[in-house]
């Protein structure tokens, strides 16, 4: 577990840096999700690819941050997916986007590492203090072999490499004491999740639709489909924990009526946007703002 020592080596870092940086034991961070739970306010957890996305998304009121080694490829205007492939060290960027980027900027919000726990070159239990000394208040299971299926998915798990490796990361950083949301795609990945200790399970419906560099639309499921898989996954999840924490992504929940849709019919009680929560309202935003000055008039 996380002992006092350790979390108060995290409060050293940030007043070293000359900060007001605040982490989150694992209680406090579940305790805030509950409230909004109680409060029937939708829990809403966004990725950050930069810092700037980190310090406008937390003022608007997000409830988690989330960094994923595919946010910088996702900013740099590159497909999401780039994270899941041999384009960088995943673990190594994703450090280096928080203690640089995003954790100096968010002064309230718990901000989660996305840990690529298949890595075979790291000793997880060492980085795991290294995620929690440099001010994280929690991890979540990215990149994930969760995405890929076929023969590079049977070759992947043969090999060692596959999803348990994932869950045994979170297990590892459950008893480190660190908050755990995990990715998951099936009913059978999020039992291994939440008997492993994930405080929070999100349906993960697969990249996300819209915008210059997302999936088609047609070439996702229905927002009905999403409802069933999102629900299956959470009454999985929840015959091994009742209190765990069931929140969707991806695929065709792209917009916020997009997620309103799937939790009033679901047990999820939140949403996790990336794309739809940092590259499509840039998208959209550079455009527009593009348009409206090259429409303004000259003398």
């Amino acid at each position: 577990m996380l002992t006092p020592q350790n979390h108060n080596r995290k409060a050293t870092a940030g007043r070293r840096r000359g900060l007001t940086l605040m982490t989150h034991t694992r209680q406090q961070v579940i305790a805030r999700l509950e409230a909004q739970v109680q409060e029937k306010k939708a829990i809403v957890g966004a990725g950050a690819g930069t810092g700037i996305s980190a310090k406008f998304i937390e003022r608007g009121g997000a409830d988690l941050v989330i960094i994923y080694n595919s946010g910088r490829f996702r900013m740099a205007g590159h497909s999401s997916m780039c994270g899941l492939l041999p384009l960088g060290d995943a673990n190594a960027i994703v450090m280096e986007m928080g203690e640089r980027e995003v954790l100096p900027v968010v002064r309230d919000v718990p901000v989660l590492a996305g840990v690529n726990g298949t890595d075979p070159t790291r000793d997880l239990g060492v980085f795991l203090d290294q995620v929690v000394a440099a001010g994280f208040s929690g991890v979540n299971n990215f990149p994930t072999v969760g995405l890929f299926d076929g023969r590079i998915r049977h070759e992947l798990e043969a090999s060692g490499l596959g999803f348990e490796r994932e869950v045994e990361m979170i297990r590892l950083a459950h008893e480190k004491g660190l908050f755990t949301a995990v990715y998951v795609f099936t009913p059978d990945e999020a039992k291994a999740m939440v008997s492993a200790g994930a405080d929070a399970v999100i349906a993960h419906m697969g990249l996300t639709v819209g915008g210059s560099i997302g999936m088609a639309a047609d070439g996702a499921f229905s927002l009905d489909d999403a409802c069933e898989r999102t629900q299956a996954i959470g009454d999985a999840a929840k015959q091994e924990n009742p209190d765990v924490i069931v929140l969707c992504h991806g695929g065709p929940i792209a917009t916020p009526e997009d997620a309103e849709y799937v939790m009033t019919r679901t047990n999820a009680v939140g949403f996790v946007g990336a794309s739809s929560m940092e590259r499509l309202p840039v998208e959209e935003a550079l455009v527009s703002t593009t348009e409206a000055f090259k429409s303004a008039r000259t003398a």
